[in-house]
């Protein structure tokens, strides 16, 4: 970009008009410690001197990590087809449709997407995406108080801590409603605890498959205690996941969300991301976001048009769904594109790699002395360990050596300090599960 520097007298005549002499009085109010060791910048360097110097740097990075981490977050193939299809310039320049009649384009992909998120969940209807996965929990349980016109949330104890939190400030500024949190363990959901404390007032039950600990669960008969009572039941999926997974739309599950981010979406330092929602046909009017349907013109020609914009900016005010779900157009269109190219065998034979790696992993972590491998209940891809020392340490270590081997729980779960979250793709290979084993066992 341009730059555009001050003379020295420019930059006195400012300094002067502040009532200050000096540059370094500008930022004297900065405690010394949080200052930079000097303001006096070395001399400007070409455009190929910056480039040269800033590769230097960037070699000096750790390279080639091999990743175990998961925690809702993964690294999947992607294949170059879905890049080449998405970065077209009609596609990645239409950001989203706010002149529908002019869009056939994207409405016909986010049709597609929608259908292909309906045959993932079994669910009726999917809207047009949202921002991530944490968002799309907070609009689903804001549409579970909006339907019950009740008051409590319950989250199951398996339900993803970072999403959690993000549900918790969301609803920072809702007084009336109380959120109740299930303690979290490792395996299935605690039925007993979850039945103790619903009530009357209980407007939603939110649960999650695989939960965030690895482990799979057949909800279905929570879906019917809460169903006896007026509860709507909220599940978060894993959609490569279901694949293999009995479906929310199987159990009866009212609304089922969750982060599309497997579906193509490189991992991108945190963004941008996919959330996605489907729910049941008698919820529709109350679903937030966009919803796109196909229909005919007068001519009798096929046509797409935005059927539901339940956001501020479409309806009054005071009628409006939620005003913060504008749809990420192009990423669902990468996990449009994704899951076409994958197609029902695909994806189901991609679930059965990551979970038979998954086993192997779990299989080869059994021989290391003091590691303990929690298996109450089946697993997916993701599985967590009980090690003799705390388990950042150990990550600590590991990542010196080039490999990432999972997520410390004590970072969530004080009482958890030893146990480590590991996830295995199938990006991993065995040979670099039986590295991680080595390694690990050398660690401890």
């Amino acid at each position: 970009m341009s730059y555009i520097s001050n003379t020295a007298d420019q930059s006195q005549a400012m300094l002067a008009a502040c009532g200050l002499s000096t540059m370094e009085d500008l930022f004297q109010d900065i405690p010394k410690r949080l200052k930079p060791r000097s303001f006096n910048l070395p001399e400007a360097m070409s455009e190929l001197e910056v480039h040269s110097r800033l590769k230097r740097m960037a070699g000096r990075n750790a390279a080639d990590l091999t990743c175990f981490i998961g925690g809702g977050y993964y690294e999947h193939f992607i294949p170059a087809a879905v890049d080449a299809a998405t970065m077209r310039s009609e596609f990645y320049t239409a950001y989203t449709p706010y002149q529908p009649e002019i869009s056939q384009g994207t409405l016909q992909a986010i049709y597609e997407y929608q259908s292909q998120i309906c045959r993932l969940t079994g669910m009726e209807v999917s809207n047009a995406s949202l921002y991530d996965g944490g968002t799309a929990l907070y609009e689903a349980c804001q549409m579970a108080l909006n339907t019950t016109g009740r008051e409590q949330i319950i989250v199951d104890g398996g339900v993803n801590p970072i999403y959690c939190k993000i549900l918790e400030s969301y609803m920072a500024n809702h007084a009336e409603v109380k959120l109740t949190k299930i303690p979290a363990a490792p395996g299935q959901a605690q039925r007993d605890r979850i039945k103790a404390v619903l009530c009357d007032e209980t407007a939603v039950l939110v649960l999650q498959n695989p939960n965030f600990f690895g482990t799979v669960d057949d909800h279905s008969d929570l879906v019917e205690e809460c169903h006896k009572r007026g509860v709507l039941v909220i599940q978060l999926v894993y959609p490569i996941a279901m694949a293999l997974l009995k479906t929310p739309g199987e159990m009866g599950v009212d609304i089922a969300i969750g982060e599309g981010q497997s579906l193509g979406i490189p991992l991108s330092f945190g963004g941008p991301y996919l959330g996605f929602l489907a729910t049941t046909k008698n919820l529709v009017r109350k679903m937030p976001g966009r919803l796109v349907g196909r229909t005919v013109d007068r001519n009798d020609k096929e046509c797409f048009v935005l059927t539901l914009q339940a956001r501020e900016q479409h309806i009054r005010r005071d009628k409006a769904i939620s005003n913060i779900c504008t749809n990420q157009a192009l990423c669902a269109l990468r996990a449009h594109v994704y899951m076409s190219l994958m197609g029902r065998e695909g994806l189901r034979e991609l679930a059965g790699i990551c979970h038979a790696r998954a086993e192997f992993a779990k299989a080869r972590f059994k021989q290391i002395p003091g590691v303990q491998v929690a298996e109450s209940a089946p697993t997916f891809n993701e599985f967590t360990l009980r090690l003799p020392k705390k388990a950042d340490a150990v990550v600590g270590e590991l990542v010196g050596r080039g490999i990432v081997p999972g997520l410390p729980l004590g970072r969530f779960y004080s009482e958890m300090e030893n146990c480590l979250l590991v996830a295995v793709t199938e990006m991993r290979t065995k040979a670099e599960i039986c590295k991680l084993a080595e390694n690990l066992e050398s660690v401890l």
